[in-house]
């Protein structure tokens, strides 16, 4: 198999080729494309989280040992002391970070379930869900995440598949075949229990038509097909050489314009600059707030 620093390598070369062409497509704003970059990067190293002493199973249980216990200290605030508060975000901290991580890999094995196509359609819901309802995206943008974590992830299964093949001496390492597979059909109730989670995810996932629209657009392609090569010359040196000829050439009448007294030219009213939105996928839906709920009664007459 890969080791880990050749996983995170290829899944950021990548992610950020994806990236380049979905920036060219003009299909998402600029803001959210790091946040789906990242989900690539992060499917890159994903299936290894049933390592118990890999990179990537300790920081995703650390990350989200992190998130859940601030997450139950913000719900609780107010309700309890501050001495109470401490306990529970303490508690909640090392309760993901070593008895989750415990328990999962008490329960996983490497290469089984995790190194399948049914885990890949999984973690890729999961992402779709994350970026919808914790990082209040749109729905294009959830499904879009999950897409690049989808690609992350099967590069990494293909890595750890090609290095099961020994080319120096034409022949199969006893593990190839088990980095791509359905399903782990060797454990069977790890497969119909994940199986039956990815069905729930599935009906309370997003809608997924302002996706597809976005994909077959043929303005997005017409687009990327415009951008692919450049059209005159290489990274504009063409340009500059022309932009430099101009400059020199225009020197001496701007010479001259500056000797004599400048007209004075008639103000204009400013206008103010309109808004700028790129993206044909909208972008983060704002999120409600009490202000946004709170009802204003009237003044009561006097």
């Amino acid at each position: 198999m890969a080791n880990f620093t050749t996983h995170i390598a290829i899944g950021t070369i990548v992610s950020g080729a994806l990236a380049t062409l979905t920036l060219a497509a003009n299909v998402i704003p600029p803001e959210a494309l790091v946040e789906v970059t990242l989900a690539g990067v992060v499917g890159s190293v994903l299936p290894d989280i049933d390592l118990k002493e890999s990179r990537p199973s300790r920081a995703m249980f650390a990350g989200l040992a992190v998130f859940f216990s601030f997450a139950v200290l913000f719900t609780c605030a107010g309700r309890y002391s501050i001495v109470e508060l401490w306990i529970l975000w303490l508690g909640t901290l090392l309760g993901v970070r070593y008895g989750l991580h415990a328990l999962f890999h008490r329960i996983s094995v490497h290469r089984g379930i995790w190194h399948s196509l049914l885990a890949l359609v999984f973690v890729s819901l999961v992402t779709v869900l994350a970026f919808k309802y914790v990082l209040n995206q749109a729905d294009g943008i959830a499904w879009l995440g999950g897409a690049f974590l989808g690609v992350g992830f099967f590069t990494h299964l293909l890595l750890d598949e090609i290095y099961s093949v020994d080319v120096m001496d034409t022949r199969l390492k006893a593990s190839f075949g088990t980095a791509i597979k359905l399903a782990d059909f060797h454990r069977w109730r790890d497969s119909v229990a994940m199986a039956v989670c990815t069905a729930g995810l599935i009906m309370i996932a997003p809608p997924i038509k302002q996706f597809t629209d976005a994909m077959e657009s043929k303005a997005m392609w017409a687009g990327l097909e415009a951008h692919l090569l450049p059209k005159d010359s290489w990274f504009g040196l063409v340009e500059f050489k022309h932009q430099v000829a101009e400059k020199t050439a225009e020197t001496p009448a701007a010479n001259a314009v500056a000797t004599q007294a400048p007209a004075q030219a008639p103000q204009q009213a400013a206008v103010p600059a309109a808004p700028l939105t790129t993206g044909s996928l909208p972008p983060r839906t704002p999120f409600r707030t009490i202000a946004n709920d709170a009802v204003v009664s009237p003044a009561a007459p006097k």
